[in-house]
């Protein structure tokens, strides 16, 4: 009875024995995605924050006093150079100028009879008819005419000054603000503000700069011929705004304080930027990204083939039989949409760029080969 027993139960293990390697050899593939790495010319770069300022900025106040007239622009408007804004009430200052000219045509008329007199008298002197005190008297008055004559010209040219002043012009082109008095109300001369106005194009843009990497931008400053306070020889720089659709601005490093702040250990440092289409704005918040090494060859994956190992960052090496090997890496920052890698790849594996949800031990992969572009194609120019 028992030796019946014991031969369907061998024959039930030797069977199952017999499909586990049959499963194993029909484990399906996993499908992912492979790409060698992108080498490229690449520069690393710092980022700070930072704010944009006019690089010119003026209030407007009048050098004369009177009643507000006019006021000639609209409020927020570009204006240019030169633009007559405000208009202080005239009437008072072309009735000095009018006193002023007469003024003049009298100081005129009087030197012309010192002149004229002077001219008899001294004839006369010489004739022996007039004494010489009576010469010294008229050359008193004709000396005396003559000072008035410039007194009176001095006046005159006041007078216009002061009515060339009634009428506010815009000292810079840019984009004016919101009018501060309204037409009627009494301006105080070299007190009363009007408006401001600010330059727009060029705009310049102020951030803060640690002391380890000031000392790196001045080595470079020096391989340039330059030094930082002068703009480090032009360093380049880009600047990202919160408007995500609008690409990063290229501008140029053009100055630098002079001295290490002692209680904050940073220097402020100052970028210029083109801005023909007045997108920048003074008082905008921004990241700039600012050059910090030569140009040299670096190899760059994207982040989705970037894995975690315990406490070390890893990619997957495919092999031409579709095994994979983890690697190793030490990532740099993102540049051109891709993380550089500064240590582990030599630029020439094939790496898995999707599908790590696939990846397990001993599974055998299925690899479809892309080919990255130079540039990820949904990326910024910084490559954030």
């Amino acid at each position: 009875m028992l030796r019946h027993w014991l031969v369907p139960a061998i024959l039930t293990v030797s069977s199952a024995l017999y499909t586990v390697p049959s499963l194993a050899q029909e484990q399906p593939k996993a499908a992912v995605t492979v790409a060698k790495p992108v080498v490229r010319d690449v520069v690393d770069s710092d980022e700070f924050i930072g704010r944009f300022e006019a690089v010119d900025e003026v209030t407007l106040r009048s050098r004369v006093g009177g009643y507000l007239d006019q006021v000639n622009f609209k409020d927020g408007a570009m204006v240019k150079k030169g633009d007559p804004l405000f208009v202080i009430d005239q009437r008072p200052f072309q009735t000095a100028l009018d006193v002023a000219n007469s003024s003049l045509e009298v100081a005129k008329s009087t030197l012309t009879f010192a002149e004229a007199e002077f001219t008899r008298t001294e004839g006369l002197v010489q004739k022996g008819t007039l004494s010489i005190s009576t010469l010294d008297d008229r050359r008193r008055e004709l000396q005396s005419g003559q000072a008035n004559l410039r007194g009176a010209e001095a006046s005159l040219a006041r007078a216009k000054l002061d009515m060339e002043y009634t009428t506010i012009v815009a000292p810079l082109s840019g984009r004016i603000d919101r009018r501060l008095i309204s037409i009627g109300n009494l301006v105080q001369a070299d007190q009363t503000a009007l408006t401001t106005i600010v330059s727009l194009d060029p705009i310049d843009f102020y951030f803060d700069v640690d002391e380890r990497r000031v000392l790196n931008y001045a080595r470079q400053a020096r391989e340039h011929g330059s030094n930082l306070q002068e703009g480090g020889g032009s360093l380049d720089v880009l600047v990202t705004i919160a408007d995500s659709t609008e690409k990063p601005f290229k501008g140029k490093l053009d100055f630098a304080e002079n001295r290490v702040d002692q209680e904050t250990g940073t220097m402020r440092v100052r970028a210029r930027f083109d801005n023909p289409n007045f997108v920048l704005q003074p008082g905008l918040f921004g990241r700039v990204q600012v050059s910090a090494s030569n140009t040299y060859k670096g190899i760059l994956v994207p982040d989705e083939a970037i894995g975690a190992d315990q406490d070390q960052r890893v990619v997957y090496v495919v092999a031409e039989d579709g095994s994979f090997t983890t690697k190793p890496v030490r990532l740099g920052p993102r540049l051109y949409g891709y993380r550089v890698i500064r240590e582990g790849l030599t630029g020439d594996e094939t790496l898995v760029v999707n599908g790590l949800t696939r990846l397990r031990p001993g599974v055998i992969v299925d690899p479809k080969l892309v080919v990255l572009p130079p540039e990820a194609a949904a990326t910024t120019e910084n490559g954030q």
